[in-house]
């Protein structure tokens, strides 16, 4: 392996496990959260609270987190937010109630931001194109082992222990990203870069973002592919245990294939992107998954065929093809906005923690215990991601606009 390669991968491994600090303290509770609703006296709606507090907290902090990469470096926010996420995962661990897990959750959301922001702006940093596009598809495959392994961790803790120290283990994990920044990632925002830098221009660099129509449009494609999966987070674990009798051990399997199809199509990627050209691929992406959430929802809630198989098939297909679109679209939209790369990756984590939020809140109320409300919210999303790469992607925007 060449040198260059060799830094490319420690760089995705980094990157990856910080991006993954996050999506780690929502998937490795996922399958303890009837367990919680047990243990505090709280019912469902309760629970998944403790999900959203998490989601809002991340939306927000990313607005703030962003620009602090741009005018104090990519590092020093990153152990910041680090130190606050531990705290917050022993306040979880503690928690002697619902409020008490709801607060702490949302300090821990917050202590996630800036690791969830700043990697993609290291990417951004280091490269662009077809090269950005292959580390973010290498930081997704780091990334997308945590919907593996942290529901399986997490269903074992807490059946060895209790739900409880699955917060102790998230906050250990976050410990050990914390030295790994330390050793192995270099600064990649340089000082005079830095110099640029300040609040104020924070907020200017907002409006030129917010004033971008092309940025808008491919980060809400992004926002609205990772709602569709939000969606799926706060609901699967009460479809499968209560209407398809799932295990906690077997729904964390049938939660894993999911970042299994993820990850061997994401590693396409950049492959993809050098033949055909990246907005090509994402175009078609998009379609793909339009077309194959479409035939869930006449399957399964239309059609009325209620089976677990055809369920999880068609949505293994469909969070596999996210690995494209995702990846792809963060590329696409920060391609014209080098020299506000963290204020561009925190508009775009924000937008993507607020449109699940919102997606999900939408979707709650209408939650029969059935797969039905699930499945419409997730191809509703995707049916709008189709409407905006339709618009978004045509040949006239083959080169990104480039905002001043």
């Amino acid at each position: 392996m060449s040198s260059s390669n060799a830094r490319l991968s420690r760089y995705a491994i980094v990157l990856g496990l910080l991006t993954a600090i996050g999506p780690c303290a929502i998937d490795m509770y996922l399958p303890a959260l009837p367990a919680i609703g047990h243990a505090l006296g709280a019912g469902p709606h309760a629970v998944q609270a403790s999900l959203m507090a998490f989601f809002i907290a991340t939306a927000a902090g990313q607005l703030i987190a962003g620009p602090l990469s741009d005018i104090f470096g990519r590092k020093r926010p990153m152990y910041v937010g680090l130190a606050v996420f531990v705290a917050a995962s022993i306040g979880c661990a503690l928690a002697p109630s619902i409020g008490v897990l709801i607060a702490f959750r949302f300090l821990q959301g917050l202590g996630a931001c800036a690791c969830m922001v700043t990697p993609r702006a290291v990417v951004r940093d280091l490269h662009t194109g077809t090269e950005a596009a292959r580390l973010m598809s290498l930081l997704i495959l780091v990334y997308s082992v945590s919907p593996i392994l942290a529901p399986l961790v997490g269903s074992f803790v807490a059946d060895a222990a209790n739900w409880r120290a699955v917060f102790w283990v998230i906050g250990a994990l976050a410990l050990l990203a914390m030295a790994m920044v330390a050793v192995f990632l270099p600064e990649t925002r340089p000082p005079a870069a830095r110099q640029q830098s300040s609040l104020r221009g924070a907020m200017a660099s907002y409006g030129v973002l917010l004033r971008d129509r092309h940025f808008l449009a491919v980060a809400f494609m992004a926002s609205l592919t990772l709602s569709g999966f939000f969606i799926y987070v706060a609901n699967s674990s009460f479809v499968m245990s209560t209407h398809f009798g799932v295990s906690p051990r077997l729904y964390a399997v049938l939660f894993a294939l999911n970042a299994v199809s993820m990850i061997a199509v994401s590693q396409m990627n950049g492959w993809l992107a050098a033949r055909f050209g990246i907005r090509r691929v994402l175009r078609t992406a998009v379609i793909a998954h339009a077309i194959t959430t479409a035939l869930l929802l006449l399957v399964s809630a239309l059609a009325g065929v209620d089976r677990l198989g055809v369920l999880v098939g068609f949505l293994v297909v469909a969070y596999g093809l996210n690995g494209v679109i995702v990846p792809s679209a963060f590329v696409v939209a920060m391609e014209g906005h080098a020299a506000r790369a963290g204020t561009a990756s925190a508009l775009l984590g924000t937008l993507n923690f607020a449109g699940g939020a919102v997606m999900v809140a939408l979707v709650a109320p209408f939650a029969d215990g059935t797969p039905r409300p699930m499945v419409a919210g997730i191809a509703c999303c995707s049916a709008v991601v189709l409407v905006l790469a339709l618009r978004a992607l045509r040949p006239a925007h083959a080169t990104a606009p480039v905002s001043a």
